[in-house]
């Protein structure tokens, strides 16, 4: 199973609306989207592919509310570090946004995974 199918399904478990990139044009909120910003890059001096990969994983939450907003972007976290598809720790701190009438919540994660064929 690949990084994605495993993070969506982690992101399942808070968010009825979890999906990569972007959200369509009317949206309703609550909902929450990720996308790869980059990783540690692994290299073996034998020139092998290595078994783990890593990933730097954006999320935005999207909420009606600064306070809802703030606690499912806490419940987003704790699935994801309690998570035994892969091992996620917080890259970052959480990073308030609001854009018209949305209050956002944006936090990096650094997921390692097994690397999938």
């Amino acid at each position: 199973m690949t990084l994605e199918t495993k993070l969506k399904t982690v992101g399942a478990t808070v968010f009825a609306r979890f999906m990569p990139d972007e959200a369509p044009f009317d949206t309703p909120r609550p909902y929450a989207v990720w996308q790869q910003v980059g990783g540690d890059a692994l290299t073996y001096v034998e020139g092998a592919l290595p078994d783990k990969e890593n990933a730097l994983v954006q999320i935005r939450i999207w909420a009606d509310t600064r306070i809802e907003a703030s606690g499912l972007s806490r419940q987003l976290e704790q699935a994801l570090v309690a998570s035994t598809d892969f091992q996620a720790r917080a890259a970052s701190a959480r990073v308030n946004e609001k854009e018209g009438d949305a209050y956002g919540n944006r936090q990096d994660f650094s997921i390692w995974v097994a690397r999938s064929p």
